[in-house]
């Protein structure tokens, strides 16, 4: 009795005044020294770029890879730079190759052209904090991590006006929301982690991203499901510090709007295609020549190239009493490789079509030149994309504009947005498994010309919401908010 009358009385009185003077003295005159310090930073910046324009820095960093996401980066460039002459772009990248040797590339590669003179590159050191391979478990989370590794050199190396992520690094956007104090703008390819995926463990199915012990082991499944549940909500998390989020499609803005949960803030942005000057383009291939089948995919695990190989291994198998027809088709792997990874997963895919005695049948074309690829758009017939749930399908639109039948993906943006499979208004053919794929390749081989004619004219006709125009539209009004001076 006499302890809670003490407590009561003299512990509950002293603590609460404790806490009322921790507050008054500590934590009131901290967030006043804070208020301040952000306001005189905002207030600097805001005099700066009155003066002097403002500074978009664009987080990147394999800015020179040669992927879609690389087109989006660069096209967004030009855009800004050509509706706010005054602004300076800069570049957070691991990149080490000269700026002339970047832009050149990416003319040659994407037919973009960028003064050498309007772009900044900020020299970024830390590439192990993001790459796969330093996290052999919980890579996901360790890579995210890694990235506010990445974003804290860049933020320390250089404070922006605007901040603007093309690669969906997100655990990045608090840093420059907070710190730097910076309307912070992302344009999402992919989310890192989906419903999809989670299911996918669930239902213990192995894939590129849950290995087989995992999905033979209920235990480790369930510690891999609540593993993803967690990184899912801290994703969303730093998934709203964003102030403007653009998506490259339906399947994208399905997914973020389900995670992030701020559809108001959300745009559907269609990513740059090649398609005015590829639906220029005319077929080349004549009735003799060999029929190729184009793939146009980086050299990465997700985009299931080990697939196609398999489809060609059915192929054959349809074929087998047509030897004739068999030998003049080639399919045709085009992709670029980033580093050593990437190059070895070439090697195993040599290996593997060797296996399976498609060899004869097979060429890899490695980090093609844009007139390389023109040229293989002209002399192939069809096209063959095999990533489950790809994100959109740059690929995809960009051979469709060049005229080629495609066959892609059951899934993702090829059956959201893309291509229309029904046979009144079809514009290429959707598969899933491998046989599929046989069925669908051996079909368009014998379609009649006037029926391989309209599918080649609706396939083209349906791209041009796709085009380069469209996008440097929409992401410059989307964008407005973020350049306005307030």
């Amino acid at each position: 009795m006499f302890w809670e009358i003490f407590t009561l009385v003299i512990v509950l009185p002293a603590l609460f005044l404790g806490v009322l003077l921790f507050g008054v003295f500590v934590i009131v005159p901290c967030a006043f020294i804070f208020a301040s310090w952000y306001m005189k930073i905002k207030e600097r910046k805001l005099q700066r770029r009155q003066r002097d324009g403002a500074n978009v820095a664009f987080f990147h960093p394999y800015c020179n890879a040669g992927g879609g996401g690389e087109r989006v980066l660069w096209v967004a460039i030009k855009a800004i730079l050509t509706r706010y002459p005054d602004t300076h772009i800069y570049i957070y990248t691991l990149e080490t190759a000269e700026p002339k040797t970047i832009l050149d590339k990416v003319q040659n590669q994407f037919n973009v052209k960028v003064d050498l003179n309007s772009i900044n590159f900020i020299r970024l050191t830390l590439r192990k904090a993001i790459e796969a391979k330093s996290y052999p478990y919980f890579t996901l989370l360790m890579q995210s991590l890694g990235s506010m590794v990445l974003g804290m050199e860049a933020f320390l190396k250089f404070n922006p006006d605007i901040y603007i992520d093309t690669t969906g690094f997100a655990f990045s956007y608090p840093i420059f929301r907070y710190l730097a104090q910076c309307p912070v703008g992302c344009y999402t390819h992919y989310p890192t982690i989906t419903s999809a995926m989670m299911r996918r463990v669930k239902h213990r199915i192995t894939s590129y991203n849950n290995s087989s012990v995992i999905a033979r082991n209920p235990i480790l499944t369930w510690c891999k499901l609540m593993y993803y549940r967690i990184f899912g909500w801290l994703y969303s998390v730093v998934g709203r510090c964003a102030d403007i989020v653009m998506v490259n499609g339906t399947w994208t803005e399905e997914h973020i709007n389900e995670l992030w949960d701020i559809p108001l803030s959300t745009h559907r942005v269609y990513p740059p295609c090649e398609v005015a000057e590829l639906k220029k383009l005319r077929s080349l291939v004549k009735d003799s020549d060999p029929i190729r089948i184009l793939s146009v995919a980086q050299f990465r695990p997700e985009k299931d190239h080990p697939l196609m190989l398999q489809a060609m291994y059915e192929l054959r198998n349809l074929l087998v009493n047509n030897e004739m027809l068999w030998n003049k088709i080639k399919l045709v792997l085009v992709g670029s490789c980033r580093n050593d990874e990437d190059k070895e997963r070439v090697q195993n895919l040599r290996d593997l079509a060797k296996h399976l005695s498609i060899e004869d049948n097979v060429q890899f074309v490695v980090n093609a030149s844009y007139a390389q690829l023109l040229q293989l758009y002209q002399t192939s017939s069809m096209a063959i994309h095999a990533m489950w749930n790809e994100h959109f399908g740059i690929s995809v639109v960009e051979c469709m504009a060049a005229g080629l039948i495609t066959v892609a993906h059951r899934s993702g943006g090829p059956l959201a947005d893309i291509i229309e499979p029904s046979h009144s208004s079809r514009t290429g053919f959707l598969a899933a498994e491998p046989d599929e794929y046989a069925r669908a390749i051996l079909e368009i081989i014998a379609l009649p010309t006037h029926e391989r004619t309209n599918i080649i004219e609706a396939a083209r006709a349906s791209v041009d919401r796709f085009s380069e125009m469209e996008f440097e539209k929409t992401f410059l009004r989307v964008t407005e908010p973020l350049m306005r001076l307030d």
